[in-house]
């Protein structure tokens, strides 16, 4: 796939795999999912600058607890981590904001941030470049090769000629669909060698109470960035969805333990997507279902990585075991 430089000065690099795809990526999950019995959107797309900046404040809420809780983990899990790892690329997937990987180089210390290179993947060019920045004035010594890519399908972009400790935190696994989660863990086993580990955070099963609430703020943001996914539409496509005519649905769906998002119509309405030539009509309390949010038991995360041929390494959980960081090696 044909790269294109983005950004270069000194110590940093940043580089896209999607310049060339992008476009036809978004008309084809967007015409696909909408043209469903049951119609659905990539999460993914909710992940532009704005919805990366709502996202942190998603981070921020009371009622929102994997982030702090991942943090706390991580916190007291970091000097483990990288007394272990010396040398090579911390390989962050979907990277967004940069406050967890800052733990792990703040752990490794200043002497041997030379020694490390910070390699970013995000589908968001002005989110990763954003951070990348900001790592960079935090880190002078440090370098960083941002990549702009889907991770899900551009594993094999990733640069392997270094020792990587991959970190894929957030529990963003539980994004996926049960398919793609083994899809995705084996092809990161294929793509890795003996001397890589991988960090994976995973949400873990509680109350349904506790989960509803950290998807259902009183502040409303999380409506907000589930709503973000109209507007990437509507500027990216060339859509005329009225966001005001679409409620924010979160729910805990027990069978499944997973938390669903939807967007519900709150009348019958059809929108025009003039990029895709397309019409689409919506009934009322009809939905678009944005995300899945997976939550796992112990049973669950070692049943999925063995599937994929990795082994755990080790397991750091919080006081509650609300939450887990798994790392995995082959």
């Amino acid at each position: 796939m044909k790269k294109e430089l983005v950004f270069k000065k000194e110590r940093i690099e940043i580089r896209s795999h999607l310049a060339s795809s992008y476009d036809r990526l978004i008309k084809n999950d967007v015409s696909h999912g909408l043209g469903l019995e049951k119609k659905s959107l990539p999460s993914k797309y909710f992940y532009d600058s704005r919805g990366s900046r709502l996202f942190e404040k998603i981070c921020a809420l009371p009622e929102y607890y994997p982030t702090r809780t991942e943090m706390s983990i991580l916190r007291e899990a970091a000097p483990q981590i990288m007394e272990d790892f010396t040398s090579g690329d911390i390989v962050e997937l979907g990277s967004g904001a940069n406050w967890k990987v800052r733990m792990l180089l703040d752990a490794a210390g200043q002497e041997r941030l030379k020694d490390l290179r910070y390699v970013p993947v995000d589908v968001s060019e002005s989110a990763l470049q954003d951070a990348s920045e900001e790592l960079l004035r935090i880190y002078p010594e440090l370098e960083v090769l941002g990549i702009i890519a889907d991770f899900t399908v551009h594993m094999d972009l990733i640069p392997s000629e270094r020792p990587r400790l991959m970190v894929f935190l957030g529990s963003t696994i539980g994004n996926f669909d049960e398919r793609a989660r083994r899809d995705f863990l084996k092809g990161a086993a294929a793509a890795m060698k003996p001397e890589d580990r991988f960090l994976i955070g995973f949400d873990m099963v509680k109350s349904r109470d506790t989960l509803e609430a950290a998807y259902n703020d009183e502040q409303g943001v999380t409506s907000e960035f589930n709503k973000n996914v109209l507007h990437v539409l509507n500027r990216e496509l060339n859509a005329d969805f009225n966001i005001s005519h679409f409620d924010h649905l979160a729910f805990f769906n027990e069978e499944k333990q997973r938390v669903e998002m939807h967007l519900r119509a709150k009348r019958d309405m059809e929108v025009s997507i003039e990029g895709l030539d397309m019409q689409v009509e919506f009934r009322q309390d009809e939905t678009i279902h944005t995300e899945v949010c997976r939550k796992f038991t112990e049973s669950d995360v070692r049943k999925l990585v063995g599937g994929a041929g990795l082994e755990i390494e080790r397991w750091f959980f919080d006081k509650k075991s609300w939450f887990s960081l798994v790392e995995l090696k082959l």
